[in-house]
């Protein structure tokens, strides 16, 4: 039986008293807890083995950020329990780190949300999860595969291409995902975002197009944790 499979007896499931994230503040003993792998040996052939340390990922390296692990994911606790429940339910834990629940959702992470729900490939709660959840992320400074804890930019692009097939075949020349993102809300309102008519002949070039390698958070701040002898 799959992973997601389980989601009627789990999901019934009470949530046990367990570990705050809090003390886990470390994103790689974060993915541990929740599939028994180090993030580094994520099995990811099958499509729900994928799933799993998509999700988890996320679930880590914002495991790591201040405030509650809602706000962080832009998923409500319940909706948030109920995912843990349903793929990781070995590894039951706490989801709300006490605070406001949800913050309030601005205009940027509402489009980007819409826009993802609107192009949405996959049914069940898995593609609507991941529209909040990228949208959310989507907001903070890094590129889009870094703040979603993910080892690297072809993780992201399978992600889309999974879930959210009719947005992601819609890029067709690789530009970064977030860029792209804001691109097509402009030309479905029927506003133009750049004032260069070929891309190549813009000075932004670099910023739309530029390479999006680098270690990934959670091997960062693993690496950092070891130099500063502090068990992960």
């Amino acid at each position: 039986m799959t992973i997601a499979a389980q989601a009627d007896s789990v999901d019934r499931r009470p949530l046990a008293p367990t570990p705050s994230l809090r003390a886990l503040r470390d994103g790689c003993s974060v993915y541990r807890r929740l599939t028994g792998r180090d993030p580094g040996n994520a099995p990811i052939e099958s499509e729900d083995d994928f799933d799993a340390h998509v999700l988890a990922s996320i679930l880590a390296v914002a495991a790591t950020e201040d405030g509650p692990l809602c706000q962080r994911t832009g998923l409500a606790s319940p909706e948030l329990a109920r995912l843990i429940a349903r793929w990781f339910p070995c590894a039951l834990m706490e989801v709300h780190a006490g605070g406001q629940d949800t913050m309030p959702d601005g205009d940027e992470l509402v489009m980007v949300r819409d826009l993802l729900l609107a192009n949405r490939s996959t049914d069940g709660d898995e593609g609507r999860w991941l529209a909040h959840m990228v949208a959310r992320r989507a907001i903070e400074p890094s590129h889009l595969w870094e703040d979603l804890g993910l080892r690297n930019r072809a993780e992201l692009s399978r992600l889309l291409d999974r879930h959210f097939a009719p947005l992601a075949v819609r890029n067709t020349r690789g530009m970064r995902w977030k860029r792209f993102f804001y691109r097509m809300l402009c030309e479905d309102d029927g506003f133009v975002m750049c004032t260069t008519p070929v891309c190549t002949d813009c000075c932004d070039f670099e910023n739309c197009f530029g390479e999006e390698d680098g270690e990934s958070r959670l091997a960062r701040r693993r690496r950092d944790a070891a130099a500063s002898s502090v068990p992960v």
